[in-house]
C-alpha cells in the first residue's frame, strides 16, 4: 500500500487521467480523495499494487508523465484517517461512555471509557453485534425502532464491577427520516453527585483550583491526590502562605467524606480556649460558658475532616488530648464524663521544624510518630519560579472580576519585577501584592510603578504616594496606621509562628491578634 499527495493546476478531467494511468500499469485505487484550493486540485490517493513491494520510484516515474502535475510526495495518511484519529482521539478523551451503532445493531463507534465499563479494552468490538458482547444492558437497540430516552437512571452488576449511571438514547436519522443507527451516551453517577456538590457549595476547594505548572508542585499534587481517599493521617509541612489549607481542603474533598471540613490554626487561638473549641464543652462547664454549651470541632465535622493548622504551636496539653482522640477515636466535651465517637480524619499542618521540636521537647515523641504518617511537603515559592507569573495571572482575573475593572495583563517590568523578588510570605504575599497593583493601576495593563512590595511599604507613605503620583495620608494618625500595618505585614511575611511575631514586636499574643483584625491581616 502505498499514499500519496499530488497537487494538480487545477483543470477538468484530472481524476479520470489519473484513473487511467494507474490501471494500465495495474495499480489498484484503494481510496481517493479530491479537495480543490485556490486553483489547485489536491488529490489523495491510496494505492495497491498487488504486489508484495511496489518500488517508490516506479510510481514516481508513472504519475510524473502528467504535464501539470505541480508537487508528488508520499504521505502516512489521508485526510479522513487524520480526521477519524482526530475524533478518536476526542472521544477517548470525553469523560462520558459512548457507544454507536449502526442500523443492524453492529457497533460502529465505541470510546475508551465505554470499553472500560463493559471489559472489553483488549477486544475488537467495533463490527461485531451488540448481542455478541454480552453486555449489561442493550436499550440502545431500542433507539433502532425510534424511541428516545433522557437520563436514565441504570444500576446493573457486570463481570463483578456495579456500574451507576444515567444514560441518554437517540436514533440517528438521515434527510428523509429513516433509522441509520443508534447513539448512548452515559455519565457516571458518582460524577453527577461530585459535580452537584460543587455547584452548591462554590467555596468547596478542589485539587484542579491548586495553580501551578512546577515539577516540584505537580509531584506534592500527585502524591495529595494519591492518599486523599486514605483514611491515613497527613500533615503537610511548608513555609507560611505557601498554601497549606488549601491544600488540606482539596484532599478533603478528594476523599469523597460525607461531613464537613473544620479548621483551627493553633497559633492564633489562646491557650486557655484552645482543648474548648477543639472538643466541646457542656452548659456551666466554666466561666462565661453558653448554659446549652458547645460541640467541638470534631463533633462539627461528623464523618469529614479536622484540620490542625500549625499544629507545632499546640500547647503540650492539648498535645496530649489530641493524642488520646487519635488512639482511641473518642472525645469527651469540656465538664463532661461521657465520651462520644469521633468518625472525622486529621489533617494537620506546620511550617516548623517537628523534628527539632521533638528534640527541644516542646513537641510530643509520641504525637509526632502518630501525625507524621504521610508527610506531605509543600515547596516554597522561590523555588518553583515558574508558577510565579502564573499565579499573578489568575490572582488578576479574579480581581478584575471583583474590582469591576479592565485589568488584562502585567507588563514586563511589572513581570521582571515579580520574577526578582524573593516572596519570602510565598503565595499568599503574592496574592497581597497583586491584590494592591489591582487597586493602585489606572491602564488595564499592570506596570511595574503598581506593584509595591514590602520594602516599598516600608518607606515613608507620603514619599511613596508622591512618587505613584497620589496624594499622602492627610494626617499624622493615617501616617501612622500606614507605618504600623507595613511593620505587621512584613513580620508576618517570614517562617514566624503568631506567638513569635509577637514576641518579636515586643507585644502580647491577644495585642498581636488585635491589631491583625483592626488591619484585616490574614493569619
Amino acid at each position: 500500500m502505498s499514499k500519496l499527495h499530488l497537487t494538480f493546476a487545477d483543470r477538468i478531467g484530472i481524476v479520470a487521467d489519473i484513473s487511467s494511468q494507474l490501471a494500465s500499469h495495474a495499480l489498484n485505487i484503494v481510496s481517493m480523495e479530491v479537495v480543490q484550493k485556490e486553483g489547485c486540485a489536491h488529490i489523495f490517493l491510496e494505492i495497491d499494487s498487488g504486489r508484495p513491494v511496489c518500488p517508490r520510484e516506479d510510481i514516481l516515474t508513472m504519475l510524473a508523465a502528467f504535464s501539470d502535475l505541480l508537487e508528488i510526495r508520499f504521505i502516512e495518511a489521508l485526510p479522513h484517517e487524520k480526521q477519524a484519529n482526530l475524533l478518536r482521539i476526542v472521544l477517548d478523551n470525553i469523560d462520558e461512555s459512548i457507544l454507536a451503532v449502526d442500523a443492524e445493531g453492529r457497533v460502529t463507534l465505541v470510546n475508551s471509557v465505554a470499553k472500560g465499563n463493559f471489559r472489553c479494552e483488549d477486544a475488537e468490538v467495533v463490527g461485531r453485534h451488540l448481542l455478541d458482547l454480552s453486555l449489561p444492558d442493550y436499550s440502545i437497540l431500542e433507539c433502532l425502532r425510534g424511541r428516545r430516552y433522557n437520563n436514565v437512571r441504570k444500576n446493573v452488576v457486570f463481570k463483578r464491577k456495579r456500574l451507576r449511571y444515567f444514560a441518554t438514547g437517540r436514533p440517528m436519522l438521515d434527510a428523509s427520516g429513516a433509522v441509520l443507527g443508534a447513539v448512548e451516551i452515559a455519565k457516571d453517577a458518582q460524577e453527577i453527585q461530585n459535580l452537584a456538590k460543587t455547584m452548591t457549595d462554590p467555596g468547596a476547594v478542589s485539587f484542579n483550583d491548586i495553580v501551578g505548572a512546577s515539577p516540584s508542585l505537580r509531584q506534592a499534587l500527585a502524591m495529595a491526590e494519591k492518599i486523599a481517599p486514605t483514611d491515613a493521617i497527613i500533615t503537610i509541612r511548608g513555609e507560611s502562605g505557601t498554601g497549606k489549607e488549601l491544600f488540606a481542603q482539596a484532599i478533603h474533598a478528594g476523599s469523597g467524606r460525607e461531613g464537613a471540613f473544620v479548621a483551627i490554626n493553633c497559633a492564633a487561638v489562646p491557650e486557655s480556649l484552645l482543648e474548648s473549641e477543639l472538643f466541646g464543652y457542656v452548659g456551666g462547664a466554666f466561666s462565661g460558658a453558653r448554659k446549652e454549651g458547645r460541640p467541638g470541632l470534631f463533633e462539627l465535622a461528623g464523618e469529614g475532616t479536622v484540620f490542625l493548622d500549625e499544629i507545632g504551636e499546640m500547647p503540650l496539653g492539648a498535645q496530649a488530648k489530641i493524642l488520646r482522640v487519635i488512639q482511641s477515636r473518642r472525645v469527651r466535651r469540656l465538664g463532661d464524663g461521657r465520651e462520644s465517637a469521633v468518625a472525622a480524619r486529621i489533617i494537620t499542618a506546620t511550617n516548623r521544624n517537628l523534628e527539632e521540636l521533638v528534640e527541644k521537647r516542646l513537641f510530643r515523641e509520641d504525637l509526632y510518630y502518630r501525625v507524621n504518617v504521610l508527610p506531605l511537603t509543600i515547596p516554597p515559592l522561590r523555588e518553583r519560579p515558574d508558577d510565579i507569573l502564573l499565579l499573578a495571572e489568575h490572582f488578576l482575573f479574579f480581581l478584575a472580576s471583583r474590582l469591576g475593572k479592565n485589568l488584562r495583563s502585567f507588563d514586563e517590568g511589572a513581570r521582571q519585577k515579580l520574577l526578582r523578588h524573593h516572596w519570602p510570605g510565598n503565595v499568599r504575599e503574592l496574592k497581597n501584592v497583586v491584590e494592591r497593583s489591582a487597586i493602585l493601576s489606572d491602564a488595564s495593563v499592570i506596570g511595574a510603578d503598581a506593584i509595591l512590595l514590602f520594602h516599598d511599604l516600608g518607606r515613608d507613605p507620603a514619599a511613596l504616594a508622591a512618587a505613584k503620583g497620589q496624594a499622602g495620608p492627610r494626617s499624622l494618625r493615617g501616617a501612622l496606621r500606614s507605618y504600623e500595618r507595613g511593620l505587621l505585614e512584613r513580620a508576618l511575611s517570614g517562617r514566624k509562628s503568631l506567638r513569635q511575631v509577637a514576641r518579636d514586636l515586643g507585644i502580647s499574643h491577644t495585642g498581636l491578634l488585635n491589631k491583625l483584625k483592626k488591619y484585616q491581616l490574614e493569619t
